[in-house]
This record gives C-alpha cells, sequence and structure tokens, in this order.
C-alpha cells in the first residue's frame, strides 16, 4: 500500500512537471524590472507562476529562440548601445550571456533567426535599417556582415521587423509604408520588389502562411491588415481590413500578429482600443473576416503569444504592466478570459 502510495505521488509528480514549461519574458527595464523574466505556464490551467529573473540586462524588448531552443537571442535598445545579445539556456531556464554585439542601427525592436539557424537579422526603428549576422556554432553571434539602410532623402525609415523564409528575407518598414522583398545571392541580400501599403499604413509585424503563399501585414498607424497573395514569384495586395470593433472611435495604434497553428484563425493586438482582434481565415482564398475584438484587462496590449498547444493566448499589457490570459476555442477561434497576473512591464512573451 504504501509503495502504491508513493507511486502515485511520484506520478502526479511527472505530470505535473509535463503541463508546466517555461516561457520568458522580455521587458522595458526601470524601476520594476531589471532584464528577462522566467515563468512556468501550466498547459492545462493556464496558470503562471514561479517568476524568476533569468538574467539582468537593458531593455530586452525582443526575444527569439534558436531552433534547438538551446540559446536565446535579445535586441537591447539602450541609448547609449544598440545591441544585440546571445545567451545559453541553463537547465534551471536562467540565461548566461555568450557574446554581445552592435546591432548596427539606433533602437533595434526585432531579432528573428532563419530555418537553419546560422543567420540572424535585426531591425532597427531608430536607424531605418536591418543588420544580417552569422551564427556561430556555440550560438555566439558574428558581427553584422550585411547592413542594409532604407533611408531617403524624402523619407525616415523605420525598418520594425524581419523574417526569412528560405533563401529570401522580408523587412516590414513603418516609416515608409512597404514590406520589402530581398533575395539571397552568393551569401549577400538583394532587394527584389517593394510592396507598398497605404500611405501612413505604418507596416509593423507580419506572419507568413506556412507554405509562404500568403503574407499577413498588420500595420500600425492606420489599424488595418494588408493581406498579400503569392503571384508566381511575388505578392499581390488582395484584401486590406481594419483591425478595431465597428463602434470604436478612439486614437489606436496596432502591435503584433500571430496565425493559429492550424492556420484557421488570425490574431491581431490594438493599442488604445486595448483589445485583441481575432479574425477568421478562409484556407483557399486567404482572405479574412473579423469575429471578434476582446478586452486585453490592462492597457497597452503590445506582444501576444500563443502557448504551443493552441489552448492559451497570452497578452504583454506595457502601461499596465500585467499579463493577462485567455482560453483559444480551437473550434471557432474565439477568446474567453480567464485571468490577470502583475508583470514588470511586459512587452514580450516568448514559449
Amino acid at each position: 500500500m504504501k509503495r502504491i502510495f508513493i507511486f502515485l505521488l511520484l506520478s502526479i509528480d511527472v505530470v505535473s512537471y509535463a503541463q508546466n514549461i517555461p516561457m520568458y519574458v522580455g521587458t522595458y527595464t526601470g524601476e520594476d524590472s531589471q532584464g528577462i523574466y522566467l515563468y512556468n505556464f501550466n498547459t492545462k490551467t493556464g496558470e503562471l507562476n514561479n517568476k524568476k529573473l533569468a538574467i539582468e540586462t537593458v531593455n530586452p524588448s525582443f526575444l527569439t529562440f534558436s531552433k534547438d531552443k538551446k540559446f536565446l537571442y535579445a535586441v537591447s535598445e539602450s541609448d547609449q548601445e544598440s545591441s544585440v545579445s546571445a545567451y545559453k539556456i541553463n537547465y534551471s531556464g536562467s540565461l548566461t550571456l555568450i557574446n554581445k554585439v552592435n546591432s548596427k542601427g539606433k533602437g533595434p525592436c526585432h531579432v528573428q533567426l532563419n530555418k537553419k539557424g546560422d543567420k540572424a537579422v535585426v531591425s532597427n526603428y531608430g536607424g531605418g535599417n536591418f543588420a544580417v549576422f552569422n551564427i556561430n556554432k556555440n550560438g555566439s553571434l558574428q558581427e553584422a556582415f550585411q547592413v542594409i539602410d532604407h533611408n531617403i532623402e524624402t523619407k525616415k525609415a523605420h525598418a520594425h521587423s524581419a523574417k526569412f523564409l528560405g533563401t529570401n528575407l522580408f523587412v516590414a518598414d513603418l516609416g515608409r509604408d512597404f514590406l520589402a522583398h530581398y533575395i539571397e545571392e552568393k551569401g549577400d541580400f538583394t532587394l527584389k520588389e517593394n510592396y507598398n501599403m497605404e500611405v501612413g499604413a505604418g507596416p509593423r509585424h507580419f506572419e507568413i502562411s506556412k507554405k509562404g503563399n500568403y503574407i499577413y501585414v498588420i500595420n500600425e498607424l492606420n489599424s488595418t491588415i494588408t493581406t498579400l497573395k503569392k503571384a508566381e514569384n511575388s505578392y499581390k495586395n488582395i484584401q486590406n481590413i481594419s483591425t478595431l470593433s465597428n463602434d470604436f472611435s478612439g486614437e489606436s495604434y496596432c502591435a503584433d500578429i500571430h496565425l493559429s497553428k492550424n492556420e484557421k484563425f488570425l490574431y491581431g493586438s490594438n493599442r488604445g482600443e486595448n483589445s485583441i482582434v481575432v479574425f477568421k481565415r478562409n484556407k483557399k482564398s486567404g482572405t479574412l473576416q473579423k469575429i471578434q475584438n476582446i478586452s486585453v484587462n490592462g492597457d497597452w496590449p503590445r506582444n501576444f503569444t500563443l502557448s504551443p498547444n493552441g489552448k492559451f493566448l497570452l497578452v504583454a499589457n506595457k502601461k499596465s504592466k500585467n499579463i493577462s490570459v485567455y482560453k483559444v476555442n480551437k473550434k471557432t477561434g474565439e477568446l474567453s478570459f480567464l485571468k490577470s497576473i502583475k508583470a514588470p512591464t511586459p512587452v514580450c512573451l516568448l514559449f
């Protein structure tokens, strides 16, 4: 009987451990924040707990993993030195700095790796450029081997995010209202085409469908999503749709965008309306239909993320300093609010 009791206790511990996964939180540092934080997230209940400081660093406002999740990369928006850092992820979840390199532009706000994990691209909002880096096998970053400046005499550029797709590289430029399409040739990236958004739209982030046939661009300044459809080796604009409720009349600025794993639904965040918008996606045509706007139960939702099992959506509310957790209805895509916890100026959530 005693052995059975011990076995049951051990089984409960194993199940509980399996349910809990790490979530890293990038922040703007100040009085209440010291760097990158680590939480345990329960994939069954949606509970967030056991907050720890993973590493002390300045303004780690965007984070991303290597493919094998052995390394984490973070930009640092610092007036003294704009940089991107590589960290080793320890067994405990804490982070150890491997190295730090200059981002080659002011205000780095986004970092992304290619599928192979041997290159990183950093978008410099303030500098209006982006830089591409080689990554060594030990996770360390080399100095940037290419820097491309989007600024022109008549208009200030604001590179806000970039993503690789095979040998393609796409860059959203909020200042110049386009999504730039680059092709890798002989190790460097050359411009193929710029896909223009509406004037003053302010493209910020974007999602690419798994097969690369559609790109969804969320526009910060006019609160819309632009759908681009692949046409031979180029992309064409097939839809612009508002992210706001029909009855909302105040100022609002879009931030983040994510596709569900099954690509049936698309989510976006609105700062001002302080909502998450939910779209149903037509998988044949790629077009979107708005089905919900739900309050973030906080102020200024910057980044948000879907849990790996797709059952939850979590929102980083910058100004109200909280993380809100939602249950996802996998059939309808709609969200229902579960809970909210206080958090130190959260601006990026990473599973």
